[in-house]
């Protein structure tokens, strides 16, 4: 049987059982001090009063067939009254039904907008409208990426292509040039592939959690990172507390080496600064990268996070990255329950901070 079915069928029942209830407090409570016999005064002559005084047994004879009656008629008006009102609560459900169907066909951008009074099929249905936007934006997200990502694989593929046939048609040209090209082009590929891997199990959680101090992480990260700030003409300035956190070192490592890298990178030609801080918070520690650079709108910082998008035009560099920098802190700290939160600075530059949960220092 269908809902709308089992909905008329409950409801007629109710209905049946208090009409039924009803009958029986009436037999109860008044047919039973109607006498069985018809009453004789005493005076008179002896003969029974039926007008006056009727007995039961008459009583029962005319209220049972139209007791009867009363019954059949809420038997049916149940049925029809059940009928339109389950028909009426369930048309909501259908216009849900409806919108997943079309949702399971790929037509992500249907949106419900169940009018009318909240109740819990309007919960129902606008919570079924925010997933549908949030799977509608990670659908695009995702063929943004495969988009992106299908690019920056084939052009590394047909730089080696180009300088393969370069190498094979003249045979006079420099073969050391053409090696060490290939090389730079392969590194840049491989990183790549490295960068998607890291990306894919960040998203994944297949990870231990254990204890991690950033600050320590921060102070590894400027170790490794020096030779290229000292490179490029960047002063490293970090500061802040311990701040003790649990999940992966080496995730975490690679989100304060990816934020502290982008800020040496994309800084100023020269005499650049990256202030690095951690902090501690009653139930979160902080992490913060601030660095001088070009002036960037709020509008273009919401978009860094995406993979391969940069803030700048493409840096034809040897630490250049792949795009992936922030898409890859953004995925490890939301794999550790934590926030990404992008600043532009007015002054030119970005603020970064990462926001993490706190465990305590003897953990």
């Amino acid at each position: 049987m269908s809902v709308r079915l089992k909905l008329a069928l409950s409801y007629t029942g109710f209905l049946m059982l208090a009409g039924v209830m009803l009958l029986g407090a009436v037999w109860v409570f008044l047919l039973r001090y109607v006498p069985e016999r018809a009453l004789i005064i005493p005076g008179s002559t002896g003969t029974p009063i039926h007008d006056v005084f009727p007995v039961r047994s008459n009583l029962l004879h005319v209220f049972a067939p139209r007791a009867a009656a009363v019954l059949a008629i809420l038997l049916l008006f149940g049925l029809l009254g059940g009928w339109i009102l389950a028909g009426r609560m369930l048309a909501r459900l259908t216009r849900i039904t409806g919108a997943t169907r079309m949702a399971s066909n790929g037509s992500l951008s249907h949106r419900i907008r169940l009018p009318g009074r909240k109740d819990e099929f309007r919960e129902l249905a606008d919570a079924f409208d925010t997933m549908l936007a949030r799977l509608e934006a990670h659908v695009a997200e995702q063929q943004r990426f495969a988009a992106n990502a299908s690019h920056e694989l084939r052009t590394p593929l047909a730089i080696s292509k180009a300088l393969l046939d370069v190498a094979r048609t003249d045979p006079d040209h420099d073969a050391g040039e053409v090696i060490d090209r290939l090389h730079a082009v392969n590194t840049r590929a491989i990183n790549l592939t490295e960068a998607l891997l890291v990306l894919s199990r960040a998203n994944q959680r297949s990870f231990t959690r254990e204890p991690v101090d950033l600050s320590l992480l921060v102070e590894e990260a400027t170790e490794t990172l020096l030779p290229l700030a000292e490179k490029r003409g960047v002063t490293i300035e970090t500061s802040g507390d311990i701040t003790p956190t649990i999940g992966s070192q080496a995730l975490l490592l690679q989100l304060t080496t990816n934020l502290m890298h982008n800020a040496i990178v994309h800084n100023l030609p020269d005499q650049g600064t990256v202030w690095v801080n951690t902090s501690v918070r009653p139930t979160t520690v902080l992490l913060t990268v601030e660095n001088t650079g070009e002036k960037l709108s709020p509008e273009l910082a919401s978009t860094l996070t995406e993979p391969f998008q940069r803030g700048t035009e493409r840096v034809h560099a040897d630490h250049a990255g792949v795009g992936l920098g922030l898409a890859i802190v953004k995925t490890i700290t939301d794999a550790h329950d934590g926030t990404l939160t992008l600043t532009p600075r007015s002054a030119g530059g970005m603020r970064i901070t990462v926001e993490l949960p706190a465990t305590a220092p003897h953990a």
